[in-house]
């Protein structure tokens, strides 16, 4: 995917090329199965993650955590991802991001969330009837919504709700498996295995 309309985050894209030449520093584009009935948000990509590799949660912390529970619940061939071309494939699994360039310090703007919000919607509006979207963290949560033309404050963000939030649509949260989340045992391994073990009842 080509876009350019977030000022910042192409200068900053810019500056994080100069650095490291043989990132992608690019938009990061969705991976995994186009028909999939999952589809698991994050936030953006990360510096040394989706970032350099150009695949979404490969290369970093919350990666490692992520694709090798999907592996464990039969989303991926695989349980680890090293590169975008390392052969890895989804099972009945999307991954995509709210924000689909890096932004600095981690924190897209709001405008900039808005700015990506309709490529979200475009995913959205392509999913199967009876699919699930699995947001990790409150700001996937609400750019989901958003994307539905639907506001936050009517579902609430709390780990393992679940929104029935369009017939035929559900939505699942769960805190993102980042470094920080896991390291405070915010989220722990059984507690986002529990998210999964209910995401695999919920598709069934």
């Amino acid at each position: 995917m080509d876009c350019r309309r977030c000022s910042r985050l192409v200068a900053f894209l810019g500056q994080v090329r100069d650095q490291f030449p043989g990132y992608h520093c690019a938009p990061v584009p969705p991976f995994g199965d186009p028909a999939a009935r999952l589809l698991v948000v994050g936030l953006a990509p990360g510096m040394h993650g989706a970032n350099a590799t150009g695949r979404p949660f490969t290369g970093d912390h919350a990666g490692i955590i992520l694709y090798d529970t999907l592996y464990r619940f039969g989303f991926a061939t695989c349980p680890e991802s090293r590169a975008a071309d390392d052969g890895l494939l989804l099972l009945d699994c999307r991954i995509t991001n709210a924000v689909k360039c890096l932004p600095p310090q981690n924190k897209p703007s709001t405008g900039e969330v808005q700015t990506c919000n309709p490529y979200l919607a475009a995913e959205l509006t392509g999913l199967p009837a009876g699919a699930l979207v699995l947001a990790l963290g409150t700001l996937a949560h609400a750019a989901v919504l958003r994307a539905l033309g639907l506001k936050p404050a009517a579902f609430p963000f709390a780990h393992g709700a679940e929104h029935g939030i369009t017939p035929g649509l559900r939505l699942l949260d769960s805190y993102h498996c980042s470094r920080y989340n896991t390291q405070t045992r915010r989220l722990t391994q059984p507690m986002f295995h529990a998210i999964f073990a209910r995401t695999r009842a919920l598709l069934s």
